[in-house]
């Protein structure tokens, strides 16, 4: 090949993947072509770092290095080189195929390439479009979250550390259970150290990689850590007794397996040719030091995030893995994706003015194609009931405009912030959900079966299995699972072995029928199991029948029916797991269920308001949202003020919630404010005035909604039926709903749950519901929404 047919050639090779990319912008292409050695991606909120990981992906897979490489391999024969012509001029005849065997250069297999993300719902999200994309091929990336990386490592090779394959994942409840046996067993009481401070602190040390020897030899002459080195060794210990592991267990374990095992380290260094690492800014040490083991031959290692978005230093984050990546990595490129598909400008400058005020970070633009929108509003309100009244009126006012109520968030700095919140949304009827409230699988009955399901994966469970040895009622009390329990420590035996001989220990003989009747269903339980291994909703319903479990529960309790419901319901989540997974067994169900986190199960499309912490919204967009206690002490708090390392984290969570919005951010505070039983008056937050003064628009409570609505005279708005029924179809035959505004008439009487008695003052159609405005007979006048407010005419 002649060095003008080669550039020729390599050139036309160009053009065509950047036709195939041509939707990109170009530092998106740049992000996506660039495949060899450690590459930083600095991407902005809504700058669409899914998409250059999707297509990032997808490049590797089906090209390779190809639009970075000099060279053809074979050359190219000239019938080739006019097949390739003709497939970058666009001709449909061509063979696709063929066409980018031709162009691709040392392309990967979907199995070597790994895709680490923070959530599960992150991960199916991109298992699912590079399906969409791939085909088949698509499903053989390993795309996942770290804690269901290593549980996957763990499971194939848990025995080199000590542990079996079907090991349990404990959760946060069953830590602490766990943690309050020790310290009774080590004489520590709750008001010296808390189980939340002790297990605080374990977590540290294991995100650090310390051993509880290790810690151990931290701890110095301090008594209290002494104490804490003494409940990590006996928490770990019990742990491995049960064959079980808590959350951070799953990464440290996975590292010690990776660092103890050359043989484990060298199968997963030569399998993962490409390693990417989303939200890198959220990495602790120990995850950092996962990736480096595994993209430590190769190389190839790909990590996208955003400093200015680093906000889980309480969850052990540590924002300098992103800041020095340079350093651990002096050959990597870095690419800085500034355009924002989500917000408008004036959204971004605001964002922008406030970031800028950080000095820990690498430095951005955000800016975007989107114009320039509305101003923020910032309102003052005179206490945080009149706050929530703002909001509330919002909501109603641009659902008389069209809008869904699913467009909108309300994001808090505390979770104690949203109680006057709900009341209001309550009041005026509006539906709204919270996310990071009780979920599905905290609920007793579901806490009861998931331990019974996990005592029959692994009878070394010792916390799942005293949970459920009395539930329902077999007259087996804590103090005989104790004497058990101090035989099997004894021993060295499990408890569930002790149980199942109970009669050979003199100790246990009153109660030894019932122990070994509870050991015996549980054996029989693992028995149907192994038989019917991939029929989980089979072995849930003998599960059922042979507890007895629902006849157990009280008739005569308002919430039985509730918790039926939701045991039923368990067995139709057993059943969508089978159909959705090629490989089922109940170990894996169990370590699904143990990882799912509440926004996992966030559903954009609900038609309710959103309510949440700012944390919780990261990487979650709406159209409109609300930033109720921008005030000095509530944001930043009274913790951070004095701390200018915890104030900028704080200013990057501001930063977070401001770039969740599309089109309008409406920021609030309160002059006075109750908070935890005290009312203080708080400053406006430093970060609503570190916002450009051209870019918002100000307001405050006005005088008359400072008054008590009972003072207003409801004859003051009293309009008469005849003057009034036509208002309810004045917003628009687009939206006009016959059926359920003419189920209420002005004039009409009716009774509100809260409010008492009233009078229909006006009716306005909205969708399918309709606005009331009502005059109460004690309360002065409120708005509702007809479908929530549960109204009985009189």
């Amino acid at each position: 090949m002649s060095n003008q047919w080669a550039k020729d050639s390599l050139s036309l090779r160009k053009k065509i993947l950047e036709t195939q990319y041509a939707r990109l912008n170009g530092k998106q292409k740049e992000a996506v072509f660039h495949t060899e050695g450690p590459l930083l991606i600095l991407a902005g909120a809504g700058s669409g770092k899914t998409t250059v990981l999707i297509q990032r992906i997808a490049n590797i897979i089906r090209y390779g290095n190809a639009y970075e490489s000099t060279e053809f391999s074979p050359e190219l024969s000239e019938t080739e080189y006019e097949l390739l012509t003709r497939y970058a001029a666009g001709d449909e005849g061509v063979d696709r195929r063929a066409a980018d065997a031709l162009l691709s250069c040392r392309p990967a297999k979907a199995w070597q390439i790994l895709a680490i993300t923070f959530t599960n719902k992150a991960a199916g999200e991109l298992k699912d479009r590079l399906y969409a994309m791939l085909g088949d091929e698509g499903n053989d990336v390993w795309a996942s979250t770290f804690h269901a990386a290593c549980a996957r490592m763990l499971r194939r090779d848990a025995d080199r550390i000590g542990y079996t394959s079907h090991f349990t994942v404990y959760d946060t409840d069953d830590s602490r259970r766990l943690m309050k046996d020790c310290q009774k067993a080590l004489n520590i009481e709750e008001r010296f150290l808390p189980v939340k401070a002790i297990l605080g602190e374990i977590s540290r040390a294991k995100d650090s990689g310390l051993s509880p020897k290790e810690y151990a030899k931290t701890a110095g002459s301090d008594f209290r850590l002494s104490k804490i080195a003494e409940a990590y060794e006996m928490y770990q210990r019990r742990l491995r007794e049960g064959n079980a592991m808590d959350f951070d267990d799953l990464l440290l374990n996975a590292v010690n397996l990776l660092e103890s095992s050359p043989e484990t380290l060298d199968y997963y260094q030569n399998r993962f040719r490409y390693v990417l690492v989303d939200e890198y800014q959220d990495t602790n040490r120990i995850q950092c030091r996962f990736i480096k083991l595994l993209a430590g031959k190769w190389k190839n290692l790909c990590v996208v995030g955003d400093d200015d978005q680093s906000i889980y230093k309480f969850r052990g984050a540590t924002i300098e893995n992103i800041l020095y990546f340079e350093r651990e990595y002096p050959d990597a490129h870095v690419i800085r994706l500034e355009q924002n598909y989500r917000s408008t400008q004036n959204i971004l400058d605001a964002a922008n003015g406030v970031i800028a005020n950080n000095s820990e970070r690498k430095g951005k633009t955000l800016w975007t194609g989107n114009g320039e929108g509305e101003k923020l509003s910032i309102y003052t309100a005179d206490n945080e009931q009149n706050e929530a009244s703002y909001i509330v009126d919002v909501l109603i006012e641009q659902a008389a405009k069209g809008r869904s109520y699913s467009d909108f968030a309300v994001l808090y700095r505390m979770n104690a912030q949203s109680n006057t919140i709900e009341k209001n949304l309550v009041k005026s009827g509006i539906p709204y959900r919270i996310i990071g409230g009780h979920r599905f699988y905290e609920r007793k009955e579901i806490r009861d079966m998931i331990a019974y399901l996990s005592v029959i994966n692994n009878p070394g469970d010792e916390v799942r299995l005293r949970r459920i040895i009395n539930e329902p009622k077999r007259a087996i009390g804590d103090r005989t699972v104790n004497l058990a329990s101090e035989i099997s420590e004894g021993l060295g035996i499990s408890l569930f072995e002790v149980l199942t001989h109970a009669d050979e220990y003199e100790r246990l003989q009153r109660s030894s029928q019932k122990l070994m009747g509870f050991a015996a269903m549980i054996t029989e339980l693992m028995e149907f199991n192994a038989a019917h291994e991939e029929s989980l909703h089979e072995l849930y319903e003998h599960l059922l029948e042979k507890t007895q479990y629902i006849p157990s529960l009280d008739p005569h309790s308002d919430d039985t029916q509730t918790r039926i419901e939701n045991i039923h319901e368990l067995a139709s989540n057993l059943l969508r797991f089978e159909t959705e997974h090629d490989e089922v067994s109940l170990s894996a169900f169990l370590e699904e269920v143990s990882l799912m986190t509440d926004i996992d199960n966030y559903n954009a499309a609900a038609e309710s308001v959103v309510l949440m912490t700012m944390h919780a919204a990261k990487g979650l967009e709406f159209p409109y949202v609300f930033l109720p206690g921008f005030e000095e002490g509530i944001f930043p708090g009274f913790s951070a003020l004095m701390n200018p390392t915890e104030i900028e984290e704080e200013r990057r969570l501001a930063y977070v919630g401001i770039t969740r919005a599309k089109e309008k951010v409406y920021i609030l505070h309160a002059d006075s404010r109750m908070l935890y039983g005290s009312t203080n008056r708080n400053r406006l937050s430093r970060f609503a005035q570190e916002i450009p003064e051209e870019l918002t628009e100000k307001s405050r409570t006005r005088q008359w909604e400072k008054l008590d609505s009972s003072l207003r005279r409801p004859e003051d708005a009293k309009l008469s039926r005849a003057a009034t029924t036509q208002s309810a179809y004045t917003i628009g035959a687009g939206q006009a709903n016959p059926s359920a505004a003419s189920l209420y008439f002005p004039g009409e009487r009716v009774s509100h749950k809260s409010f008492g008695e009233g009078e229909i003052l006006k009716v306005t159609a909205m969708g399918n519901d309709a606005l009331l405005e009502i005059a109460f007979d004690t309360v002065g006048t409120k708005k509702l929404m007809s479908n929530f407010a549960r109204l009985k005419k009189i």
